[in-house]
């Protein structure tokens, strides 16, 4: 069901309405297809991605106006650093996670190594230690999974 919402919602916001019974015809093959190639292993719960919107909106405002608040202050006030995060999640959610975090105020996704996450941040005693496990929680409970965190 996820498959096709997604997939027909991007064959309507290509074509448009124009090619309805078309669109109906190539999202129920590509649903097909997709799911012979690529079995879901970590279904979404859109319902908590839906609750989690908000949340991600209201961070990714939040950080936009604290870099620029960071920019345009002459005291900047700076301890920069590097954070290892390592969690269960799989890639895909890892990957999520980083977007998700480089949204956070300071902070930026650097890639992974060793089934870590990398996460540069601007000021190491900035709180990121409660922050980062609850985005992790967030991330593991969308696709349904229970979050294992170690610092």
């Amino acid at each position: 069901m996820h498959r096709a919402l997604l997939l027909g919602g991007a064959w309507l916001t290509l074509t448009g309405a124009e090619a309805l019974v078309l669109g109906v015809l190539v999202t129920g093959l590509s649903v097909w297809l997709s799911l012979r190639l690529l079995p879901a292993k970590h279904p979404l719960a859109l319902w908590r991605l839906a609750q989690h919107l908000p949340r991600f909106l209201a961070g990714s405002v939040s950080g936009g106006v604290d870099v620029a608040r960071r920019a345009f202050s002459s005291d900047m006030r700076l301890n920069p650093g590097w954070l290892e995060i390592s969690s269960d999640l799989p890639d895909g959610a890892r990957v999520a996670l980083g977007g998700e975090l480089s949204l956070m105020p300071g902070t930026l996704s650097a890639g992974s190594e060793d089934g870590k996450l990398l996460v540069h941040v601007l000021d190491t005693s900035a709180g990121f230690d409660s922050a980062i496990p609850r985005e992790v929680e967030d991330i593991a409970a969308i696709i349904g999974q229970t979050p294992k965190v170690r610092p």
